[in-house]
Parts: C-alpha cells; structure tokens; sequence
C-alpha cells in the first residue's frame, strides 16, 4: 500500500504564492511519475502538472509560466510552487503517485489540500 499526503495549502490573495507538498510512502518500489490535479467546486478533476522519475514535465496551459512541479527522488516527494496566483485556481488541490513495486503497479492518490485565492 502507498500512502500519499499533502500538505501546504491554504488562503492567498490574488498575485501571491503557495508551495504544496506531497510525500509518498509505503511499498514504493519506483515511483514513475507524480503530479498535482485539482478539482473545483462543480467542476471535473484536472491535471495540473505532473513529473516523470527523470524529471520530464507536463503542465496545464492555465498554470505554464506561473507554477513549477519539481521533485525530490530520495524523498519521495513533490513540490508544486505556485506564483502569480489566481482566484480561478482556486481548487482542492490533489497529489498522485504512479509506479511499481515488485509485481504490483499502483496509482495512488492523496486527500487533497484546499487551496483559496481570494481578497
């Protein structure tokens, strides 16, 4: 079993900054990649950002240029830095690890930190 938490959340106003962290632990084995979703009120989950073990990354159109995902391998842990925030990112915002751990592949996801931008 893999354990995801979050954690770095909170309330910002407009054009400031947050980091999220999130660790996994558990039967690890080798994380392939991790990212950030988030979900809004009425709204669908949707990718934020995500980062390969080699650190490739993948980010949004709505966050490129504002937010940067990195990643601590022997940590087992992702950042998501997060600048020039916005009241429609606004969102519970969720951790995911993917990979593999002998036979077993997993996908596993936190509980999610509450992020609000708002004056």
């Amino acid at each position: 079993q893999v354990l995801v938490v979050e954690s770095g959340g909170g309330l910002v106003q407009p054009g400031g900054s947050l980091r999220l962290s999130c660790a996994a632990s558990g039967s690890i084995g080798s994380i392939n990649v991790m990212g950030w979703y988030r979900q809004a009120p009425g709204k669908q989950r949707e990718l934020v950002a995500t980062i390969t073990s080699g650190s490739s990354t993948n980010y949004a159109d709505s966050v490129k240029g504002r937010f940067t995902i990195s990643r601590d391998n022997a940590k087992n842990t992702v950042y998501l830095q997060m600048n020039s925030l916005k009241p429609e990112d606004t969102a519970v915002y969720y951790c995911n690890a993917g990979g593999r751990y002998l036979w077993r592949t997993y996908d596993s996801w936190g509980q999610g930190t509450q992020v609000t931008v708002s004056s």
